[in-house]
């Protein structure tokens, strides 16, 4: 009997078997893709691992991140001794799997229950470009998303009893994801809407575990806030207003969610308006279940989640600068997003009866499968170019195969010691050399721009990939205020050395 109700989930573990090879494919050629921000959980997980330190490759503590992944890592890394730069394929491959059987438990559980819907959707999961890139690089989103996951199926276990044991766990679950990305108080406004919907919880019951879950999910990052702020000064980071105003962002949405959904570029005019009718459609949908009293689901859970977290993304977005929206800050929200916009698909085809059921789960289907086979061709165009040259980022070819790094590496020795260097990219100076190095300053803060012009003698790597001159000092703007002596020049970078001569002296 036992092994019966387990074999019944035998696809979803081959589902993730799939997934975990999906991502061991991916990452195959030249390991995990790495970025700036990959090397900031990586230094920091071994400094944590090694030193028990918060400090980052550069010497400064992490407060621009939440705690969590680094931490995760660290612990990875102190049990199997290997650094999270090399076993980052293997870990994310696990990651995704077990996103995986999550999904596909959870799917077993809903109130149609359909198998061959549920296998539609993990067909999806896997095949899906969005999170096949995340879990193809070394970034938090990949545990995130196992918690948000995690999250949905406690918060469904509680719904069965509503205990404070179980109220707890998924507090803990939220709490985490807190402290993994701080996007994770969507966590928080998930499980507060949902118990504030549930009309099977008594009023002073209802406000007492509100209180209580509000309480518990948000107290590891104020914990974490709070270290940042007593440890740099900053609770989490220099944050920049943003330059996006709410439009723009709800464009930069419908873009991204007109790619999930394979409808072409064609559909880019009509952004604003999918991201409109997504949110209010589903939040439409929650209302009505919640007046009729039939909020308490896996179902809802995830609609719930979905419009959380889409509002909190455009939202923050409005308000604090960081990069344009993009697939990877929407990720959190693809299997939720999935779920909730084909989910009442089995529920209308249960109810219809004779040959026009027939017929209509067969549209149904192909439609489905048309989609699938779309974003495959996607896939596959992907891994041909990435098999080539590797994963875009810092372990590409184009990064492996530089004459300059190569150049860097063995001529250490041109660096005086004492002797401070700045670069436009002082992550990837760690990355390939070891070296610390510090960023030059943000044309937005001005202090950090007088400080660097008050140095009297250092050392500039210049990464020709990343002088854009939008975002951070550039060569041109230092040339204009200093000499800068040129001591190698290569076609995607150079070395220079400044001794304390102005241009006006």
């Amino acid at each position: 009997m036992q092994a019966s109700r387990y074999l019944k989930h035998l696809d979803t573990v081959i589902a993730a078997a799939i997934g975990f090879y999906a991502i061991r494919l991916f990452t195959s050629y030249s390991g995990v893709g790495i970025s700036p921000d990959s090397i900031m959980y990586a230094s920091t997980a071994t400094n944590i691992q090694a030193h028990w330190s918060l400090m980052t490759f550069n010497g400064t503590p992490l407060v621009f991140f939440p705690v969590f992944y680094p931490a995760f890592l660290a612990l990875i890394q102190f049990i199997c001794r290997v650094d999270p730069f090399t076993a980052g394929g293997i870990i994310n491959a696990c990651l995704f799997a077990l996103v995986i059987l999550i999904t596909g438990w959870m799917l077993a559980k809903f109130i149609t229950r359909s198998r061959i819907y549920k296998w539609l959707i993990l067909v999806a999961i896997i095949l899906s470009p969005a999170l096949l890139q995340i879990y193809s690089f070394l970034w938090s989103e990949t545990l995130f998303i196992l918690l948000v996951m995690l999250f949905i199926l406690n918060y469904h276990h509680y719904l069965q009893k509503q205990t404070t044991g179980r109220l707890l766990i998924i507090a803990l679950v939220a709490a985490l994801a807190c402290v993994t990305r701080y996007a994770g108080i969507t966590l928080i406004g998930t499980g507060g809407l949902m118990l504030l919907l549930d009309n099977k919880l008594t009023t002073p019951k209802k406000i007492r575990h509100i209180c209580l879950f509000g309480l518990l999910s948000i107290s590891l990052l104020l914990v974490n806030l709070v270290f940042n702020r007593l440890d740099a000064g900053l609770s989490t980071g220099t944050r920049e207003p943003s330059i996006t105003p709410l439009g723009e962002n709800m464009y930069y949405a419908g873009t991204v969610l007109s790619d999930w959904g394979a409808l072409g570029n064609f559909a880019y005019h009509y952004a604003i308006a999918i991201t409109a009718i997504v949110l209010l459609s589903l939040t439409g949908i929650l209302i009505c279940k919640a007046i009729k009293g039939k909020i308490n689901s896996y179902e809802n859970i995830i609609i719930a989640y979905t419009i959380v977290y889409g509002l909190f993304i455009i939202l923050i977005a409005t308000f604090s600068r960081f990069e344009q929206l993009n697939s990877r800050l929407l990720s959190p929200m693809f299997i939720p997003l999935l779920i909730s916009c084909t989910s009442w698909v089995p529920d209308v085809l249960q109810k219809v009866k004779g040959k026009s059921k027939y017929v209509l789960s067969g549209v149904a289907i192909v439609a489905m499968l048309a989609f699938e086979y779309f974003t495959l061709q996607v896939d596959l165009d992907r891994y041909d170019s990435e098999l080539d040259y590797g994963i875009p980022g810092y372990s590409d070819d184009s990064w492996n195969t530089s004459d300059f790094i190569k150049y860097l590496r063995v001529h250490k020795h041109i660096f005086k010691e004492g002797v401070p260097i700045y670069s436009n990219a002082n992550d990837a100076v760690y990355f390939f050399t070891g070296m610390s190095a510090k960023l030059v300053p943000h044309h937005f803060f001005k202090k950090p721009i007088e400080d660097f012009f008050k140095e009297k003698h250092y050392y500039y790597i210049w990464f020709k990939v990343f002088d854009n001159g939008k975002e951070l000092l550039n060569i041109d703007d230092i040339q204009r205020e200093e000499q800068l002596t040129l001591l190698c020049k290569f076609p995607d970078g150079a070395v220079y050395e400044y001794s304390g001569k102005k241009i006006n002296q």
